[in-house]
């Protein structure tokens, strides 16, 4: 089995050679122990095949996983996470701007602000060293929906035309820059048409070494969508009260009242909560 090249299939229909390396990469980003990981590879190999899709390897691996080491199941998990705070865009807006805070920002979500033709809504509003940012998130809940270049086409003349009015009418700070989040990918077009007028992209893995997986790992911002010791009713009725962050659970564990939940049932999920906000380095 380990001499035969297994051809997967990605989300996107793509086909490509599967890459055991990459596997075991993605563990170990997720806390995994060399042990552990030898022993999920172990179980792994012999079930993959020509054609298998990249998502049932993943359900497979976070199934094996869970059992072994539930933190690390959570954060093997983020980025499905993410794309479980849907349907509507606000939660990841809170991620986002809870992402920003870390970085120094002062921010406001959903403000709406005078263009100089028309008004905006802004997903969120930050501001740092007297500089104020605007910036506007595009959620989807489907991977194979890549951003193409009428996006931040769209977005950076909604930026210009705020900006003029901005920077006209006496603020105390001046509006410097755009920015277009995406929990996806962009294409090559976007990319440089953000570089040519100075929009600034983030996205899953854009800037390299500096996109959204890098930043919520490294400030340990996890969605409740990663706990596994939660149902998917569960997490949609805690985003309902407003708890985006394990963070936030982990500050505020009566918001687990809302869930009727026993007091064993309570000591599974903070047990788990605190186990992954001691995985974060900030």
């Amino acid at each position: 089995m380990n001499d035969k090249i297994v051809i997967v299939k990605k989300n996107s229909g793509e086909l490509e050679p599967f890459e055991i390396q990459k596997l075991k990469e993605s563990l170990k980003n997720s806390g995994a122990s060399n042990e552990e990981i030898e022993k999920l590879v172990e179980v792994i190999q012999p079930e993959l095949y020509d054609g298998i899709s990249t998502n049932l390897i993943y359900r497979n691996a976070f199934r094996i996983l869970k059992k072994h080491n539930q933190a690390s199941a959570s954060k093997y998990s983020l980025k499905r996470a993410i794309f479980d705070l849907g349907p509507t865009g606000f939660p990841f807006e809170r991620l986002i701007s809870a992402l920003l805070k870390q970085k120094g920002y002062k921010t406001k979500i959903g403000e709406i602000l005078n263009g100089e033709c028309i008004t905006h809504e802004i997903d969120v509003l930050a501001e740092k060293d007297g500089n104020t940012y605007t910036i506007e998130c595009k959620f989807h809940q489907n991977p194979t929906n890549i951003n193409n270049v009428k996006i931040p086409l769209y977005i950076n003349s909604r930026f210009i035309d705020v900006q003029k009015a901005w920077n006209n009418s006496g603020k105390t700070t001046y509006l410097k820059q755009g920015w277009l989040v995406t929990n996806t990918r962009f294409t090559k077009d976007a990319i440089d048409y953000a570089k040519c007028v100075d929009l600034t992209l983030l996205s899953w893995d854009y800037p390299k070494n500096n996109g959204i997986k890098y930043n919520i790992d490294k400030y340990g911002l996890y969605p409740i969508t990663t706990l596994t010791t939660l149902t998917k009713k569960e997490k949609i009725k805690l985003i309902e009260n407003d708890i985006i962050l394990v963070k936030e659970l982990s500050k505020m564990p009566e918001s687990l009242n809302h869930l009727s939940f026993s007091e064993k049932q309570k000591a599974l999920v903070l047990a788990e909560v605190h186990k992954l906000c001691s995985l974060s380095h900030p």
